[in-house]
């Protein structure tokens, strides 16, 4: 399909487009990054440790320039992370038992719902101060952030597209605070589960390391966008592509033709 030089210059090129929405909206690059390696015919546990090396790209990348900015959640990100940790360990583990059909209808279904998410952003954060934040919901966040862990190591996608939502919906944060604090959980959840994929010899790390270069400079990108970009139309055609890629793979999975 590619030549080796060919191959790098794709995978970078997809690392630099994923790192710059993907710390632009705070949900992790791998929703790119992934089926972008699917395409290349990697297993899904190649597939989900290799994109995972190139989100922790990412969020190292964005955490720096959203600290140097003052927008993250210090203590926020860190009780996340220390429950989303055990998880990513899990979720690496668990990607041995995934079966290449499975990963692409699963991942189709949340590529799909994170794609409906994004979509509908701007509504859900109307809504988001008319809610009641009580203590077991508040809690939920933190269990929340466990199965996020898994979800990021699991699918190679990183956390963000829970770690988001939980951050507006239920603590009451705005999108300006939420997207950085995630970049920050999300590197430390990244790193738990990349060296637990590197332990069971699940990466890539030639592709890794072409994604991670362009995920780098596009999350420096993204994150210095997202101070002055108004980002609906961005969104919503984020969201279309999303859909799209998750109809073609779930469609896949299940043996039609499209």
């Amino acid at each position: 399909m590619f030549d080796n030089i060919g191959l790098l210059a794709f995978l970078i090129f997809i690392g630099l487009g994923a790192g710059t929405l993907g710390s632009l909206l705070g949900v992790g690059g791998g929703i790119i990054m992934v089926p972008a390696l699917t395409f290349l015919n990697l297993s899904p546990t190649q597939a989900a440790s290799t994109s995972l090396i190139a989100v922790m790209s990412t969020s190292f990348s964005s955490t720096l320039e959203y600290s140097r900015q003052k927008r993250i959640n210090y203590k926020l990100a860190v009780w996340m992370g220390a429950c989303a940790i055990p998880g990513g360990i899990v979720g690496a583990f668990l990607s041995d038992f995934l079966q290449e059909d499975s990963f692409k209808l699963y991942f189709g279904l949340m590529l799909m719902l994170t794609g409906i998410y994004i979509s509908c952003k701007n509504s859900v954060l109307k809504d988001q101060h008319a809610r009641r934040r009580s203590l077991p919901l508040q809690i939920g966040v933190f269990v929340a952030s466990f199965g996020a862990g898994i979800v990021s190591s699991l699918f190679g996608v990183g956390g963000g597209i829970i770690f988001v939502p939980a951050m507006l919906l239920v603590l009451g944060l705005t999108m300006h605070t939420a997207a950085p604090t995630s970049q920050l959980t999300l590197l430390m959840t990244a790193i738990a589960g990349v060296f637990t994929h590197s332990a069971l010899g699940h990466p890539d790390y030639v592709q890794a390391i072409a994604l991670s270069a362009g995920a780098f400079v596009g999350a420096q990108i993204g994150a210095r966008l997202s101070r002055v970009t108004k980002d609906v139309l961005l969104q919503r055609l984020l969201g279309l592509v999303l859909v799209g890629v998750a109809v073609a793979l779930i469609l896949d999975a299940l043996g039609i033709s499209y």
